[in-house]
């Protein structure tokens, strides 16, 4: 991936820089430090007494914590320990309800309030935009606004949009939602005759050669080492890669994939525009880890540099999207690319009742394979609830009718229609429980639909609101009003919103949810801030349209496993779980099948507190009942067997330090906790007080007397590369070497100012130094 790639628009790349006009990259904003000598912050309620907060059900409008030590409230020990580690590399294993989003949120906005990090400096990526939108929605409410928190693909694409005039030149190529036509096109060049099928499946082979950088010439020898189920004659399938190419090239179009390759091609052949990247960008966190593809990680690589500043999480058990180029294998690799990592593992599972949990370890201890060598065994941390239902089902419209059932007696319990959710394997599932619901009066949504602040019912209602902000006086609607949520209620009356929701299902019953969703929401923000207006409610919403932080929609959630990865109900209902459908049929090889398992895993895991497991034994009614529950339930459920048990190397949660030995084995030990004064415990921001670990007004215990053979060793350096003192250390690294004394690489890794390059190169003198040993240039005080 190089010039080749940008040549193939016809194009020269230029040498030069010739910037275009605009606006810069932002600059880094400086946040002040404290007044020295504040007193630390009290210590909060430690975990094991009921100070950690829940990682769920959290309030729509929690209060932003009032200083930097504050955010560290309510996490328990591994959480605590992500969010102090801010520098090096860190590797945080996370299982399924462990706190992840939480720890790295938390980790981000210590970092920014403490005046450690830097907000434009810190790039958040993740994998979809909801993930993205609730992490900046989430750092918002900790106080941390300005980070960027993206998608791969969004990050990419505006470095893409910002730097091609200066890479390529002119506008970049338009970029097509939806590549399915164009394959369409190049199958009708190729004279191939596709039906729907074939033309979809070919289509995500293309998109798997892409983000795996194979080229159309390698493609039948990758897919073949790959163990890829092709839908045609691997050469039929080159020669129509290579006629999408190159219609695509013809048409000035890129698609999605596109955008990473071509970033990659300018980062790789521009160091200019990739130093301009990485000056911008200082501080690296990658989230669900497992599902990066090798382009993904060559991207990130770029991104970084030589640098170390990366924090990633994941879980091997949740990898579920290998057919996309997803691979664990750059999480369980963590540590041997970066040795002097920190690894966390978090295991205490803050979703899941111990029934629920029990479940999900039961099917992973029967997991085979690399990912399941590395398995988390999640501890529940949450008080008993009732045991899985499993339920067997004549036919598939039975399976569906009981589902609805059961989910209306629950409502009529009380428990809200958004906190219930019908999982199954493929969308074609979803049409005979969209019908059962709506013949038993419940309300559902569709999950994986357009994104929420996108839909034309949404657009409307806030252009409503804004009005009614605005000219609300002269507004008859609100005559009647008492308070924040009636004036929504009365606004949105005017755009379909009802008190009581239309029967059926479809369109109008999907537009009522989005508008029931935000007089919901309007509620919500009235009761966490009394004196709100209707102007403060709208300003509310754009902030969150800003950052796709949607509300969530009252409804029953219907959604296929893979779009469940990352959410959590209270009740979730797994469905169609019979040999075929779980694994499905065209899982053949061991990794195929143990991919399936992984996927029934994450369909457990998104339970908080009941979970029902059905499964239907033929599929319409009168049907020969030939099915049979899935493989992966034997032994768990009851009347199939003992379930199989075997160890894993993850069974407890727990840190684990980074090599040390030798100045080699601690270039990658540096200081990962926030910088605190070691006189008065303050939080130190200043980068001065920082090096000396200590305020400048505290008291020093210096050694002058080392501080000056020091400097004398520092003179000689200087003058024998001809560069100035500062360049070799600065005066107030010294002064923090001569306070510290340090007596091994590691210690001496650990002081602020000692990066790795000085490290590898100054490390045996100045501890030469330090021990009291002759070093030429420097002179004996005696």
């Amino acid at each position: 991936m190089s010039l080749v790639l940008l040549r193939c628009w016809g194009v020269r790349v230029r040498s030069g820089w010739n910037a275009r006009d605009g606006a810069p990259i932002p600059a880094l904003v400086r946040l002040q430090a404290a007044p020295c000598g504040q007193p630390p912050h009290p210590s909060p309620p430690t975990w094991q007494h009921g100070g950690v907060t829940a990682a769920t059900h959290s309030t729509l409008f929690p209060q932003v914590p009032d200083a930097a030590d504050a955010v560290l409230e309510g996490l328990d020990p591994e959480q605590r320990e992500v969010a102090t580690a801010l520098h090096g590399p860190v590797c945080v294993l996370a299982g399924a309800g462990t706190g992840k989003t939480r720890a790295i949120t938390h980790r981000i906005a210590y970092g920014v309030r403490a005046g450690i990090l830097q907000p434009s400096s810190v790039l958040a990526v993740t994998f979809t935009n909801r993930a993205a939108g609730e992490m900046r929605g989430r750092l918002r409410q900790l106080g941390a606004s300005g980070v960027q928190a993206r998608t791969f693909h969004s990050a990419a694409l505006r470095q893409l949009q910002y730097f091609w005039p200066k890479a390529v030149g002119g506008s970049l190529p338009r970029l097509v939602d939806r590549k399915i036509q164009l394959v369409a096109d190049a199958a009708a060049a190729c004279h191939v005759r596709l039906d729907r099928g074939e033309l979809r499946d070919v289509t995500a082979e293309i998109e798997w050669s892409k983000v795996t950088q194979t080229v159309p010439a390698d493609y039948a020898a990758a897919a073949a080492k790959a163990g890829r189920d092709v839908p045609r004659h691997p050469a039929e399938i080159a020669q129509l890669y290579a006629a999408y190419e190159d219609l695509k090239r013809d048409r000035t179009v890129i698609d999605f994939e596109d955008v990473l390759l071509l970033t990659v091609a300018i980062l790789q052949d521009r160091h200019d525009i990739a130093e301009e990247v990485r000056a911008q960008y200082q501080h690296f966190v990658v989230d669900e880890y497992q599902d990066v593809s090798p382009l993904q990680q060559r991207l990130l690589e770029l991104w970084l540099g030589e640098r170390d500043n990366l924090c990633v999480v994941g879980d091997a058990s949740q990898t579920i999207y290998s057919f996309t180029g997803a691979t664990p294998d750059h999480l369980l690799d963590f540590r041997t690319r970066h040795p002097g990592a920190t690894v966390v593992k978090l295991v205490r599972d803050y979703r899941s009742s111990p029934q629920v949990v029990h479940l999900a370890n039961g099917l992973l201890a029967q997991a085979r394979g690399r990912a399941a060598e590395h398995r988390l065994e999640l501890i529940s941390q949450r008080a008993p609830g009732p045991d899985p239902v499993y339920s067997e089902y004549t036919d598939e419209p039975a399976e569906a009718e009981g589902a609805a059932r059961r989910i209306r007696d629950l409502i009529a319990s009380g428990v809200p229609a958004s906190e219930i959710a019908i999982l199954f394997r493929t969308n074609s599932q979803s049409e005979i429980y969209e019908q059962a619901l709506a013949d038993a009066g419940v309300p559902y949504q569709l999950r994986g639909a357009e994104r929420f602040f996108d839909r034309p019912e949404v657009r409307k209602a806030g252009i409503a609101l804004r009005g009614a902000a605005r000219f609300g006086g002269n507004d008859a609607l609100l005559d009647d009003t008492v308070d924040l949520p009636s004036q929504v209620r009365a606004v949105l009356s005017g755009e379909g919103w009802t008190s009581r929701p239309p029967a059926g299902s479809g369109a109008v019953r999907e537009r009522w949810e989005s508008l029931a969703a935000l007089v919901h929401l309007a509620q919500d923000f009235a009761a966490a801030k009394p004196d709100a207006t209707l102007g403060d409610l709208v300003a509310e919403l754009d902030e969150r349209a800003g950052a796709q932080h949607a509300p969530p929609v009252q409804g029953v959630t219907l959604a296929s496993l893979h779009s469940a990865k990352g959410l959590e109900w209270d009740v979730v209902l797994l469905v169609g779980v019979a040999e075929g459908m779980m694994p499905i049929t065209y899982a053949k090889t061991d990794e195929q099948i143990e991919e399936e398992r992984r996927l029934l895993y994450v369909g457990v895991t998104r339970a908080r507190e009941h979970l029902s497991v059905s499964w239907a034994l033929s599929r319409s009614p009168g049907g020969r009942a030939n099915r049979r529950p899935s493989r992966f339930l034997d032994g768990l459920r009851p009347g199939s067997g003992n379930a199989v048990t075997r160890g894993g190397t993850g069974g407890t949660g727990g840190i684990e330090r980074g090599v040390t030995g030798g100045v080699e084995g601690a270039v990658r030990r540096v200081n990962r906790k926030p910088a605190r004064c070691r006189v008065c415990g303050r939080t130190l921001t200043d980068a001065g007080e920082m090096k000396l670990m200590r305020c400048e007004d505290c008291p020093s215990d210096m050694d002058e007397g080392l501080y000056q053979r020091l400097r004398d060793w520092r003179a000689a350096q200087a003058e024998r590369s001809g560069q100035p003192d500062f360049c070799v250390f600065t005066d107030k690294t010294l002064m923090a070497i001569a306070e510290a004394v340090p007596a091994t690489p590691a210690e001496l890794a650990g002081i602020p100012g000692v990066l790795t390059r000085k490290l590898k190169r100054f490390g045996a003198d100045v501890l030469a130094i330090c021990a009291g040993q002759d070093i030429e240039g420097v002179e004996d005080d005696d």
